[in-house]
């Protein structure tokens, strides 16, 4: 199955507004604006938000600076594909290759500079990079097996989990919820870290849920051949 003819799945609580306001702004672009310019602004952005994660270490309001990055990232790489649609300039191979390479670039940058910050230890934030990747890896293989690009499961997608990390981080600055602390055995983790080891745990299980229904769909669809 060739990637330009992939159906996109989405089913995200933000989706629909979401749409709108990525549509609206596209026609607002300066000519000069192209798809590759936002990507590199998606990546820009998620390198500020792990700069700001890093150095939320030294001052806790840098956390301000790891969410505008967040907001910079969803501008660029939320907006790339839908500038390319409405202008009638789609490259899906070219774009796919772009996009999706990038992509393993950006939530790196973000999830070190998380485990480097007071919001989250080195080690659960990496558990959110491999489950993350895990996800991206089975969706680009589903893309070529099933002709579905799912970019997002259940009703949660790359939107939502930066408007989480958002709300985490304004939590974070302004409760006194970081200074929880939980041991287990010799290993102390905070509220947030729990939170994190939660969303990992949910990735997973919505992972297997899908690998199971697309198992199914695929054995129907490529039976075992008997000699």
């Amino acid at each position: 199955m060739s990637t330009e003819k992939a159906a996109r799945i989405q089913t995200s609580i933000l989706n629909a507004a979401e749409k709108r306001a990525l549509v609206w702004l596209a026609h607002r672009q300066p000519s000069w604006v192209t798809s590759d310019i936002l990507t590199y602004i998606g990546v820009a952005g998620a390198f500020l938000c792990g700069l700001g994660f890093a150095l939320s270490s030294i001052n806790l309001n840098y956390l301000w600076l790891s969410s505008l990055g967040l907001v910079v990232n969803w501008y660029g790489d939320s907006l790339d594909g839908t500038l390319a649609r409405v202008r009638g300039t789609q490259r899906p191979k070219y774009g796919f290759f772009i996009d999706h390479s990038i992509d393993a670039i950006t939530i790196t940058l973000m999830c070190v500079g998380a485990g480097l910050s007071p919001l989250l230890r080195l080690d659960v934030a990496l558990c959110v990079l491999v489950a993350y990747l895990i996800l991206s890896v089975y969706t680009y293989v589903c893309t070529i097996c099933t002709g579905e690009m799912r970019l997002t499961y259940g009703k949660l997608g790359p939107t939502e989990f930066r408007l989480i990390v958002i709300i985490l981080n304004t939590i974070f600055i302004f409760t006194p919820w970081s200074d929880y602390v939980y041991t287990f055995g010799k290993e102390v983790f905070t509220l947030f870290d729990l939170i994190a080891s939660g969303v990992v745990v949910i990735i997973m299980v919505l992972w297997l849920v899908q690998w199971l229904i697309d198992r199914k769909k695929l054995s129907i669809i490529d039976p075992l051949r008997k000699n």
